[in-house]
């Protein structure tokens, strides 16, 4: 009998280390063992930086090294879906002591070739025109559709060449989301908008896919509705399409052993009203929500509000919330304030946007708070 329970034991043990292991805040048993453990040893610091593949690997150390020594844990790293730029970069911040995260421009997908050679697979706006040729707000915004097939398969096969890289923690979701309905209030006047009301130039996607879809599960076209901006089928039917999106890339780097982390907007609540993103109902190990407080006018202690929100919202789901911060700009002594405030509403840890902002009086900050 007791060979029989030693069996079983060893069985359980070998099917759940894999992704436990690699869990930023250890396995959900583990965590809650350890609950009355200082919460600073449990808080993780991240940073954003994007590659370039002509930078040289010495190049590449000392800025890994620079994030290693002043108390950073994990660095996501935008290769532009480019798996070999990534598998050269990994060992390299790996042998520094930090953590990589194969981070991805996931909707919205600029100058992607494959996707240029089909102009169907993008996002089409409420007014008929399509981000492949007629891009809202910056050129860059070219948000393919979560709904049809070829552009959901596309996405899927970069997620998974992505997590098949040695030595990645983790694949990290960016643009999950349509194009901005509403823009961050302080950001229009650099575009010089009005958007009190949904515009239909900023309301996505009308394509065919979507509208035959919808039209099959609720008997209806939202282009013949009287105000889609109330019609909460509509709404919900994309909402359910991101979701779509985000539980099949779940499944994608779970299967490759890897986690799955995204960078989302402030709160569910307001991702919700603002690019149909609604993230307390994904399927996802860890958020980073970008709580980027001059983006919407907002003092530094909108930065507490808007990660107890987010931490409320996530009760029961087991996914982590790990505080994003918009440095450029920030003193020293806001950014401490702000790493403070994430502690105190529930964060387990803070990101910071970007690697490159980060001047030596803010990375002094960051070790201190990592040594407290």
């Amino acid at each position: 009998m007791k060979l029989k329970h030693l069996i079983v034991l060893l069985v359980a043990i070998v099917a759940t280390s894999c992704i436990d292991n690699m869990h930023p805040a250890g396995n959900k048993d583990q965590a809650e063992k350890t609950q009355d453990s200082s919460a600073s040893e449990d808080f993780k610091f991240w940073t954003w930086t994007t590659a370039d593949p002509k930078r040289s690997d010495d190049s590449y150390v000392e800025e890994f090294k620079k994030y290693a020594e002043n108390g950073l844990d994990a660095v996501l790293i935008n290769t532009n879906a480019d798996a070999e730029l990534l598998a050269r970069l990994t060992p390299l911040a790996t042998a520094e002591g930090l953590e990589v995260h194969a981070w991805m421009f996931t909707m919205n997908r600029p100058g992607d070739t494959v996707a240029l050679k089909h102009p169907e697979w993008y996002a089409v706006s409420k007014e008929g025109k399509s981000t492949f040729d007629h891009r809202p707000y910056v050129d860059y915004y070219q948000f393919l559709c979560p709904t049809r097939e070829g552009s959901r398969n596309h996405i899927l096969g970069l997620i998974d060449k992505l997590t098949k890289v040695e030595g990645v923690s983790s694949f990290h979701l960016d643009y999950i989301r349509y194009p901005d309905v509403f823009l961050p209030i302080g950001l229009l006047p650099k575009y010089d908008l009005v958007q009190d009301t949904e515009l239909p130039e900023y309301d996505f996607c009308y394509c065919d896919a979507c509208i035959a879809k919808f039209e099959e599960e609720h008997h209806k076209n939202p282009l013949e509705s009287h105000n889609t901006a109330i019609d909460m089928e509509w709404k919900q039917f994309r909402l359910n399409q991101i979701k779509a999106v985000v539980d099949d890339a779940y499944e994608v780097a779970h299967k490759n052993g890897k986690l799955l982390t995204g960078a989302v907007f402030p709160y569910p609540e307001m991702a919700d009203h603002m690019v149909r993103q609604r993230w307390d109902k994904w399927n996802i190990d860890v958020v980073l929500p970008m709580i980027y407080h001059n983006f919407y006018n907002e003092e530094i202690d909108w930065i507490g509000f808007a990660t107890g929100q987010g931490v409320k919202d996530l009760e029961g789901t087991g996914t982590e919330l790990h505080t994003g911060i918009y440095v450029p700009e920030m003193s020293a002594e806001d950014l401490a304030k702000a790493i403070q405030l994430a502690k105190e509403n529930g964060a387990k840890g803070a990101s910071f946007f970007d690697g490159n902002a980060l001047t030596p009086e803010l990375l002094a900050v960051i070790k201190e708070a990592n040594e407290i």
